[in-house]
């Protein structure tokens, strides 16, 4: 995964620091949109985690450079996911807040489908999709 935050970091044209990498790797280990607050709280068990300025600016350089997704949490904070930089969609657990990602291809077609009816042009569009995921619909 070190590679591969750097790489992230580098795209969003962030020096690739310890405590960058440390908000990446915690990101990337979390299912679920996390607060910086909780991310803070989540790094700073390990030895010389990054301070809660560090975290909330990597956090909104990444969500400007469309590395990461915001999302509003259940306290009304945002909350952050790592998210493929590419046009995608998202379907959310609203009992457990888990995301899962679904490719722009599923989604383009109905989206033109549904504007074209109307009369619309699309230019650009966003989809998220709200339910349960299987464990949460099951009982589990």
């Amino acid at each position: 995964m070190r590679s591969e935050a750097a790489s992230m970091l580098a795209q969003a044209e962030l020096k690739p620091t310890r405590q960058r990498m440390a908000v990446i790797d915690g990101l990337a280990a979390s299912e679920r949109p996390v607060t910086a607050q909780a991310l803070h709280a989540q790094l700073s068990r390990g030895e010389h985690g990054p301070g809660l300025a560090t975290v909330y600016r990597t956090l909104q350089a990444m969500a400007q450079a469309g590395l990461a997704r915001t999302f509003v949490a259940r306290e009304g904070e945002q909350a952050y996911k790592l998210c493929e930089p590419k046009h995608h969609h998202h379907l959310i657990c609203e009992r457990c807040g888990a995301v899962v990602e679904i490719p722009s291809c599923e989604v383009e077609s109905w989206a033109s489908s549904v504007a074209a009816k109307r009369g619309f042009v699309v230019r650009s569009h966003q989809a998220d999709i709200y339910g349960l995921c299987a464990r949460c619909s099951s009982g589990g």
